[in-house]
């Protein structure tokens, strides 16, 4: 268990990119539903920043707080967007975008914040105190991020790439496909205890040192 004060250094650095991403991953499920027809996250209170109204008391509270107790980057979800595929001008191009939205948010925050982990590092003199927090926080962002579109990438219901998937099935297949949800939790356990979850993030590294990368070349 960490001590107070890697707690407290956790939850600096960490903490703010976690909500930021799971904030406008949700939002943008909102948002692009919203752009094809179907009014139904706005109808609830979805279609907004504020993080109150995405927050899973579970997910994005209690887990990700209880990984940071033991010094552990935080993890997690916020509440499902509610979304009605029926209302989308043109339903698969509708339900596989929207799919994507989240994700797609996480790999945009991802690359903003590499762009300024970048800029604040070569530009803002050491001399400001806050400097290496700032630096240490927009670091944790980008891999935070990247591993929160990683993760809703994976094609196994009910994460986003599965959506992805079923928006080009037809009725019978997508439903079966679906069925596999009631396996969702021994897939997760499976995933967290076992190497099979690191292996898929190493690639996230190596995108990550390779945006940083571009960005110091263009930068310098």
């Amino acid at each position: 268990m960490a001590d107070i004060n890697t707690f407290l250094h956790t939850l600096a650095t960490c903490l703010p990119g976690f909500l930021i991403g799971v904030v406008f991953h949700e939002y943008a499920h909102a948002y692009v539903a919203t752009k094809f027809g179907d009014d139904t996250p706005e109808r609830y209170g979805r279609l907004t920043l504020n993080p109150a109204s995405h927050a899973d008391i579970m997910g994005t509270i209690i887990f990700p707080i209880g990984l940071m107790v033991f010094g552990m980057t935080p993890f997690g979800w916020a509440k499902p967007v509610p979304v009605n595929p029926a209302r989308f001008k043109k339903y698969k191009m509708g339900s596989f975008w929207v799919a994507f939205a989240g994700p797609g948010a996480n790999i945009i925050i991802s690359i903003l914040c590499s762009f300024l982990f970048v800029l604040i590092s070569l530009k803002v003199p050491a001399t400001i105190g806050f400097k290496d927090a700032l630096v240490q926080m927009l670091r944790y962002s980008v891999l935070i991020n990247l591993v929160l579109a990683v993760f809703n990438l994976i094609p196994f219901p009910p994460l986003d790439g599965s959506k992805m998937v079923m928006a080009y099935l037809d009725y019978n297949a997508a439903r079966k496909y679906e069925e596999l949800q009631r396996f969702t939790f021994i897939f997760f356990i499976l995933l967290w205890t076992t190497n099979i979850f690191s292996y898929m993030l190493r690639p996230v590294f190596g995108l990550s040192d390779m945006l940083t990368g571009m960005f110091y070349m263009l930068l310098s």
